[in-house]
């Protein structure tokens, strides 16, 4: 595991108390925790544009040992922040094992995602718990692709976090919308569309899951459940909006941009896809991301119909390259 050397204390560095730590799991203390769970943040803020195989070795070794100390700690206050910082650590495992698997490996995401439900339930900390369940819709909706389980869970998260944030309370409801739109209940899902929107412009500044949201999200996901639906032109208008802003994490533009396309070629529109399919390729090749990955083969195969087009053999070639392993220099 590789470390930032930062002063721990006057003449220790991180990679030193942490190695100090190891050997003597009893002596664990407050700084120590504190510097755990900052560098599991800082894990979290590379995420968004990071190829996910590079930071899960650490992620799982952080985790692991957050684990271990939190069995060996002398008080329960040590154990309960120690519980804090590893529902956090495998959260963002969870997060990483299924980005990192092309979002394939459902189970072991849950299985994670589930360890940090359950640490958030026994802290009585329904940010925390509240996190796990909206990870783990996304999985069961965009991965497992069980809507009926996915507003399960989105229904829990929203009552977990309910009058604690509506920044959770808010996403999870935009995720139950697109389950609701999976199942092509289009009242269903614009009624909840309405109180996700409510929920999310009444949010506190000072929510402590403010990180999580941004003004792309009621489009982007809006975009998400009228593709669903069958109306790619009313999901092409909020797609557009929602690439266009600035705000947007580089992962979560390649789902945006391939909706885009997506509602594009539904449109039979081949010229416009290609370019935004394009776009997510250039994502895609820097942090590969599995959502990403994902959505850039569901384009190729969507456009297969235009193939003898020049632009689109191209584009779908570009993919190929884009994925292809490099090529060994010679030394």
């Amino acid at each position: 595991m590789t470390w930032p050397v930062l002063a721990a204390g006057q003449h220790e560095s991180v990679e030193d108390r942490l190695r100090h730590i190891r050997d003597q799991p009893r002596s664990v203390d407050l700084v120590t925790i504190a510097l755990l769970r900052q560098r599991v943040e800082d894990l979290d803020v590379l995420y968004d544009r990071t190829p996910p195989t590079e930071l899960l070795p650490e992620a799982g070794q952080l985790l692991a040992l957050i684990s271990y100390l939190r069995s060996q700690a002398p008080t329960m206050r040590l154990r309960r922040e120690l519980l804090t910082a590893e529902a956090e650590a495998a959260t963002l495992t969870g997060q990483l094992v299924w980005d990192a698997s092309q979002r394939r490996d459902h189970h072991q995401a849950r299985t994670y995602l589930d360890q940090a439900a359950a640490a958030g339930r026994e802290l009585r900390n329904p940010i925390v718990e509240g996190h796990a369940l909206l990870r783990s819709t996304i999985v069961a909706l965009h991965g497992e692709r069980a809507p009926q389980a996915a507003l399960d869970l989105a229904r829990r998260c929203a009552a977990v976090t309910e009058g604690s944030s509506d920044v959770l309370a808010g996403l999870a409801t935009l995720h139950a919308a697109e389950a609701h739109a999976l199942q092509r209940r289009a009242t269903d899902c614009e009624e909840l569309l309405g109180h996700a929107e409510q929920l999310l412009s009444g949010a506190d500044p000072a929510d402590e899951a403010s990180h999580l949201h941004s003004p792309s999200h009621i489009p982007r996901m809006a975009g998400s459940c009228y593709l669903f639906l069958g109306q790619p032109k009313t999901a092409e208008d909020l797609l557009a909006g929602a690439h266009s802003h600035p705000h947007g994490s580089a992962k979560a533009d390649a789902i945006v941009l391939g909706n885009l396309a997506l509602a594009q070629i539904r449109q039979r529109k081949p010229d416009d896809a290609v370019h935004a399919f394009h776009q997510v390729l250039d994502v895609v090749s820097h942090t590969w991301g599995g959502g990403g990955i994902t959505m850039a083969f569901t384009i190729s195969r969507e456009l297969q119909p235009w193939r003898h087009i020049p632009t689109v053999h191209d584009a779908r070639d570009r993919l190929l390259d884009v994925m292809a392993p490099p090529v060994p220099t010679a030394p």
